[in-house]
């Protein structure tokens, strides 16, 4: 059953089969997010929160990347690098509608076919499961820019690979490959491109199996407390990334990414 025309002004599609629902970003190639595009993606999980039908979420993008983050560059040919969500009321909204994401009450099986960088990360992160195909990439880039991470990375990347992963990750900004992921907990699992919306149908399809009341109440337990810290995480990374960006050294974050060279950092 096809919702599209419940968000048929976003950048996102819905459809409903059986008990499993499929939410598509579609901003090929890369997916670059803005507030519109989470804001739907926070719409539309709400939205079938309120389908007694649906049991599992699979959320799958269009195009190459499943999320390179926030788009600062002229051209959408190769993805860039993460910068930051827009002004302060604009990124304020669009970590609300992080938290939004992970409040809801369906499980989310995520289809990883590219990279997830920066606030793409997020995105992926806010998710329950993550299935990843061999090309993935996952990367919190941030300190590369000279900027600080965001979209509650702080609270919701140690949760899956510890502290001292998390702290290596966040400080580095390097890009970690499937098979790496796999090992860290990035990812759940690892599977050919061909296959991949397919596996992570097939775990969502796993899932709905069980009862949906039972589904929903442990996801409730499961998280409790988790949206609260996502809250109180992004206000802090929000102070953190204020001042950051006022520096020299995050303008030369974002000029050396772009020229696609090392940055020359001067802790200015």
């Amino acid at each position: 059953m096809s919702l599209v025309g419940e968000f048929s002004e976003t950048d996102i599609t819905v459809d409903l089969e059986g008990f499993v629902a499929t939410v598509e970003i579609h901003r090929p190639p890369h997916n670059y997010f803005n507030l519109e595009m989470v804001t739907a993606i926070a719409d539309a999980y709400e939205f079938l929160a309120m389908e007694t039908d649906c049991r599992a979420i699979v959320l799958v993008s269009e195009g190459k990347s499943f999320c390179a983050g926030a788009e600062f560059g002229k051209s959408r040919d190769e993805p860039e690098e993460e910068v930051s969500p827009g002004t302060t009321r604009g990124r304020s909204h669009i970590y609300e509608q992080g938290a939004r994401m992970m409040q809801g009450e369906i499980p989310v099986v995520a289809a990883i076919q590219g990279a997830a960088i920066g606030g793409g990360l997020g995105v992926a992160l806010t998710s329950d499961f993550r299935v990843a195909a061999p090309e993935a990439r996952f990367s919190a880039n941030f300190a590369r820019l000279g900027f600080h991470h965001g979209f509650g990375l702080t609270v919701t990347l140690p949760e899956l690979v510890g502290n001292q992963a998390a702290m290596n990750l966040l400080l580095t900004g390097r890009r970690v490959k499937a098979d790496e992921a796999l090992v860290l907990g990035l990812c759940d699992e690892v599977v050919e491109q061909a296959e991949l919306r397919e596996r992570a149908r097939s775990l969502a399809n796993e899932i709905a199996l069980s009862a949906p009341l039972s589904i929903r109440a442990i996801r409730r337990t499961m998280r409790q407390g988790l949206v609260d810290r996502f809250r109180a995480a992004t206000d802090r990374e929000q102070v953190e990334q204020e001042w950051l960006r006022k520096t020299m050294d995050f303008g030369e974050g974002i000029r050396a990414t772009a020229a696609r060279r090392d940055p020359e950092f001067q802790g200015i």
